[in-house]
């Protein structure tokens, strides 16, 4: 397909050319598809730039009285289409001098990294096309406190004009560009967890080597879940602040939050609100009973192309990954059996190890759903073989139900599916997916239906595993369900003693099976709807469940 570079806003912000220097995929998955995510490094240069993006100082046109310096002036150019905010201007002897404020030390072998000195030469090319004399510019290193000058010479301006051309041809294209092969710019990368460079390389074939560990570890933050009827969670100088009734129950730095889940009947201030959404912490809302109602996180993800290809691949050619998914939920339904069965289970084990390998025959989605159904059958068979003898007595199983529950270890399986579709409702969003278009599950009835779809090869792994591991362990007991008009739910303490076990499982580190590297399951949702949104867009050509070994 031709590349239409009048597609392209007609102004680029200069600051894109240094990162498209630095890797024209990272400028493309940040200005093109608008994903970003901080890291220390955002950070630092967030804390360093402070002074100067308060401003100050008064700069004119070019031909008004001098002046000595002024800050965070905005600068742009239609002829170059680039637009700038310029850290410090100064004027000497007529001539302006731009100053750009950097986190760090500059380099052993120069006076800065090439991606720095391509910033400053827009912001000089940007003087010069508003009429100012401009001969060179200065970067000022936060780290050692000094200023690199920057001669604004013939080779650096060639350079410089040269990425600008490159860069909208780039932007107009359809796909991103590859990742760059072993890196080492990558590790520093504040969207290296978005872009998994060496995990797409893997699957393209464009680098043999296992993955680096690049995938951003876990952030401190954690769920906040509220269960407390007739609470009220509302925020006070940066800190998350549980009340009922005057009476002050939890308080947490809202930076410590990952997320706010509300069960039943609990109140959410508007201040609280608007800070999750400044955040991007997602405010989750369950039914008293448990079930997963709504979400709510700001202004939606500004990725059109992801959601376009979903659309595209959801109506027309989504079967090759629901296969996947299904196999992959199969094999590890398998796994788990194996090894917690207190029985004899080998004619199950054998029947879903032959469905695991039929459904890549399956010929429509509707086949698949029988096969699907059918593992779940062989599956819940011989779940209760599971749970250990003593527990036998108040959670007898003998088969799925639910809507409403009938017992208690359906009632336990239902909760650990709706937190698990929780997250994954979540961490669709945060991609940038539509979470109620899938592949396998049809999106009716207002369903989630992809974060079902991702929840698929997670069921056995996560909610099942803490619904064994509760019941096992004596974490949750007779006293700990109510039955009403033949129907099961949990207590207020039993909802607390599920959600203690989910999120430790969630914290748990397992080895990936295709990467190799350590990683927690709550880590591991994002990565793999970041490799199914790689498939989608036709980075990678398969989508590889996360099956256990």
């Amino acid at each position: 397909m031709a590349q239409d570079v009048t597609d392209v806003p007609e102004f680029v912000p200069a600051r894109m050319i240094n990162e498209f220097e630095y890797c024209p995929r990272l400028f493309y998955l940040e200005w093109v598809q608008s994903c970003f995510q901080h890291n220390q490094d955002t950070m630092e240069g967030l804390y360093v730039h402070r002074v100067v993006d308060a401003g100050g100082g008064r700069m004119g046109e070019a031909d008004d009285p001098p002046f000595r310096k002024a800050k965070s002036v905005e600068l742009s150019s239609p002829r170059l289409g680039l637009i700038a905010k310029a850290d410090i201007i100064e004027q000497r002897d007529g001539a302006v001098l731009p100053v750009e404020v950097k986190r760090g030390r500059p380099p052993k072998h120069g006076p800065a990294w090439m991606p720095e000195k391509v910033q400053l030469c827009t912001i000089g090319l940007l003087l010069r096309d508003n009429g100012y004399e401009c001969q060179e510019g200065q970067i000022y290193f936060a780290e050692t406190r000094k200023r690199a000058t920057i001669p604004l010479d013939d080779a650096l301006v060639a350079h410089t004009l040269q990425l600008i051309g490159q860069l909208r041809k780039v932007a107009a294209a359809a796909d991103a560009p590859p990742p760059l092969v072993d890196s080492p710019k990558c590790p520093r990368c504040s969207l290296v967890g978005i872009c998994l460079p060496d995990e797409t390389n893997l699957h393209t074939g464009r680098a043999t080597r296992s993955p680096r560990r690049l995938t951003p570890r876990d952030s401190a933050a954690r769920p906040l879940y509220v269960t407390e009827q007739g609470a009220r969670v509302g925020i006070r100088s940066g800190r998350v602040v549980v009340t009922k009734d005057r009476e002050e129950l939890q308080q947490v730095r809202l930076i410590d939050v990952s997320q706010v889940a509300l069960h039943g009947n609990v109140q959410v201030s508007s201040q609280m609100m608007r800070a999750a959404f400044r955040e991007e912490i997602p405010v989750c809302w369950f039914s008293y009973g448990g079930w997963f109602q709504g979400i709510a996180e700001g202004l939606p993800s500004k990725h059109v192309e992801l959601r376009r290809r979903q659309v595209a691949i959801a109506a027309q050619a989504g079967l090759p990954i629901a296969q996947s998914m299904i196999e992959g939920k199969l094999r590890n339904s398998r796994t788990f059996l194996m090894r917690n069965a207190r029985s004899d289970v080998k004619p199950v084990i054998e029947q879903l190890k032959s469905l695991a390998e039929s459904v890549g025959h399956s010929q429509s989605v509707e086949s698949l759903l029988g096969m699907e159904g059918t593992g779940a059958r062989l599956y819940f068979s011989k779940f209760s073989s599971m749970i250990r003898e003593q527990g036998i007595g108040d959670f007898d199983f003998t088969g799925r139900n639910r809507r409403p529950p009938k017992d208690p270890v359906n009632c336990l399986l239902s909760y650990a599916y709706a937190l698990l579709t929780k997250d994954l409702t979540a961490v669709a969003i945060a991609v940038g997916f539509d979470p109620y278009l899938g592949v396998f599950h049809r999106p009716r009835f207002g369903r989630p239906a992809l974060a079902l779809d991702l929840a698929e090869e997670f069921r056995p792994l996560v909610a099942e595993s803490v619904v064994i591991n509760t019941i096992n362990n004596g974490e949750v007991g007779a006293s700990d369900f109510l039955i009403r008009a033949g129907g099961v739910s949990l207590t207020q303490d039993g909802r607390r003693s599920v959600l203690a076990a989910y999120e430790r499982r969630l914290d748990t580190e397992v080895t990936h099976p295709t990467y190799g590297y350590r990683i927690t399951y709550r880590r591991v949702f994002e990565v793999q709807a970041r490799v199914l949104a790689a498939r989608l867009l036709g980075e990678i050509p398969d989508y590889i469940p996360f099956m256990t070994r």
